[in-house]
């Protein structure tokens, strides 16, 4: 097991430069637009405990306009599996994206699935779940909605067993949460579930509305504005048959150092710049 001293250290942490755009952007995940071509990517994933190369090459670039944050994967995978329909199933069993976008004293998990099944929680750290609290709302009331304690992926071992390895301890977990608004294009470069042939893999467009992150910006203007900084974690999950056994391969922009990846603290640094991504060299 690994334990929160082993996470990544600050200089590890990823920073970006999230350009705006001129132009609302299709989200179909063909990426075909211009500015895809022209947006700085990440460089390629790594593993999300080790931190060493991912065996398939991935990578993502991030845009926005005043409506939108925009979120793009690449991802070479040479026989796209997806078998989950069921919106808010484990899709984290299978190979998925994944979104991790931090609010403070909360946070918002995002995945989906080459199908583009969705799977959403909301958390909230328990401690600012208090009385009066802009949580202390029916959107967030625990005793009505499906919600859960969480103390993060390792939370049922040893002495971690009823807080998890994370100082601020649990944190509810709103299961039942849709972000409104989210909108979700899938492009596969090859055939779903045909092993007939090799694909080269698929690719992703969010946009996820700057109205429905009012929660996650913790008083930050939105849209934001120059300067202004967000956590966010940017993974993917590979299901590998490997010697007759299942093995999950992690990678993630920048290295966590464990495979809980309840870690804000270690997401990438994305700095919003009001300049235009059209008017790059």
């Amino acid at each position: 097991m690994v334990h929160i001293a082993d996470k990544a250290a600050p200089e590890e942490i990823a920073h970006y430069t999230a350009y705006r755009t001129r132009t609302p952007l299709a989200v179909d995940g063909k990426l075909s637009e211009a500015v895809w071509h022209k947006v700085p990517r990440s460089p390629r994933f790594v593993d999300v405990v080790g931190g060493t190369p991912a065996i398939y090459d991935t990578r993502s670039a991030v845009l926005w306009d005043d409506a939108n944050l925009y979120i793009a994967f690449w991802m070479e995978e040479p026989y796209v599996q997806a078998d989950i329909t069921e919106r808010d199933q484990l899709i984290f069993l299978e190979n998925d994206a994944e979104v991790f976008i931090d609010g403070g004293d909360c946070y918002y998990e995002f995945e989906l699935n080459a199908r583009g099944t969705l799977y959403e929680v909301f958390f909230i750290w328990k401690d600012a779940y208090t009385k009066g609290s802009r949580f202390d709302t029916p959107e967030f009331d625990v005793h009505n909605r499906k919600a859960l304690t969480f103390g993060g992926n390792h939370d049922r071992t040893d002495e971690y067993f009823w807080r998890g390895t994370h100082p601020r301890g649990v944190r509810w977990a709103f299961l039942d949460y849709d972000m409104p608004g989210v909108q979700v294009g899938v492009h596969i470069d090859g055939k779903l579930n045909d092993n007939t042939e090799p694909d080269k893999g698929w690719q992703v467009c969010l946009a996820f509305p700057w109205e429905s992150l009012r929660i996650l910006a913790n008083g930050r203007p939105i849209p934001p504005q120059e300067g202004d900084t967000w956590r966010i974690f940017f993974g993917r999950y590979e299901k590998f048959h490997m010697n007759g056994e299942i093995a999950y391969a992690g990678w993630s922009w920048n290295r966590i150092g464990t495979a809980d990846n309840h870690l804000p603290e270690c997401y990438t640094q994305v700095h919003f710049s009001e300049q235009l991504v059209e008017d790059l060299p």
